[in-house]
């Protein structure tokens, strides 16, 4: 594996760490698409460094079981949106 994507793979770690953030935003801030970041945080993180890959592991499986919050939010917010703007005409 070249040195810049195990450097990537471990840096993505530790973002994904300190911030708790999910993988589409990881995505978002180091302009990589979804997939690449997902490889790099499960199968390529496992063979570079196993203990950072198990607590990068932990942030992802919590965003996943908090993710159906996170959408009926979305949603909320959208028809509050909507909302707003038909009381506004």
């Amino acid at each position: 594996m070249k040195d810049y994507i195990e450097e990537r793979a471990v840096e993505l770690a530790n973002y994904i760490i300190e911030n708790n953030a999910t993988v589409r935003s990881a995505a978002r801030v180091f302009s990589l698409s979804k997939s690449s970041v997902h490889k790099d945080v499960t199968e390529r993180l496992e063979k570079i460094d196993p203990p950072l890959a198990a607590r990068t592991k932990l942030v992802l499986e919590r965003n996943k079981a908090e993710r159906h919050i996170r959408g009926g939010l979305a949603t909320k917010h959208k028809y509050e949106e909507q909302a707003l703007k038909t009381k506004a005409k």
